[in-house]
């Protein structure tokens, strides 16, 4: 059994808004507690052992499997973003996987890019050992799939569609659609290069030294 949120994993957010009919038990509330501070940029050592070493973490631009590389996803919030507010989050199912709506403001150091993000949140986890399996961070309830399926000929030839996809690539500094099957090539490669260029914690006392104890 999971210790209870916001006892000595040092968890923050501990007051989950649920949806009409919908329960969570304290490992649930753990759990998302403990998500729900890793997006808001508030990552530690104690807060991602409750994932599984072979977890997987995947958004439209990464599928980080493993502990090497779902770790420094986290940590590198603090490095990209010098603003990170939620706006709104809402559990909407207490299965497996948890479901729940979120929505983030964020803004990018440097040159000030502020972008807000509404996603579906996926947590899948193990009952027996409570460990976190995966994280889906679906951006208007997607994912990339590899085909142009997902994108109508009206949506094609439509300029607000381009303007609004043009926003995400100067955003990320990726492309201009996810809907490529080259895009999930770039998504292994974000997996990859972001846990090269962003330094986890070796132990709680360099982590305490960062803020996240």
């Amino acid at each position: 059994m999971l210790p209870a949120a916001g006892s000595d994993l040092g968890i923050e957010n501990t007051n989950i808004k649920t949806a009409t009919g919908v329960t969570l038990d304290e490992q649930q509330k753990t759990l998302v507690g403990s998500i729900l501070d890793l997006f808001a940029g508030r990552p530690s050592l104690k807060k991602l052992a409750l994932w599984d070493d072979d977890g997987i973490f995947e958004d439209p631009i990464t599928i980080a499997t493993g502990r090497k590389q779902f770790e420094p996803q986290w940590y590198g919030l603090q490095a990209a973003f010098s603003e990170i507010e939620r706006l709104h989050h809402e559990v909407v199912s207490a299965g497996n996987p948890i479901g729940m709506d979120l929505k983030t403001r964020y803004v990018t150091k440097g040159i000030a890019k502020e972008q807000t993000i509404a996603s579906r949140i996926n947590i899948f986890y193990d009952k027996d050992t409570g460990k976190i399996t995966k994280v889906q961070d679906k951006w208007d309830g997607e994912l990339p799939d590899s085909t142009f399926k997902n994108v109508s000929v009206e949506q094609l030839f439509s300029p607000w569609w381009w303007v609004h996809y043009a926003e995400g690539w100067a955003w990320w500094t990726w492309s201009f659609t996810w809907d490529m099957w080259w895009w999930q090539a770039m998504r292994n490669l974000n997996s990859v290069s972001v846990p090269k260029m962003v330094s986890v914690p070796k132990n709680d006392e360099e982590d305490a030294k960062r803020g996240n104890q």
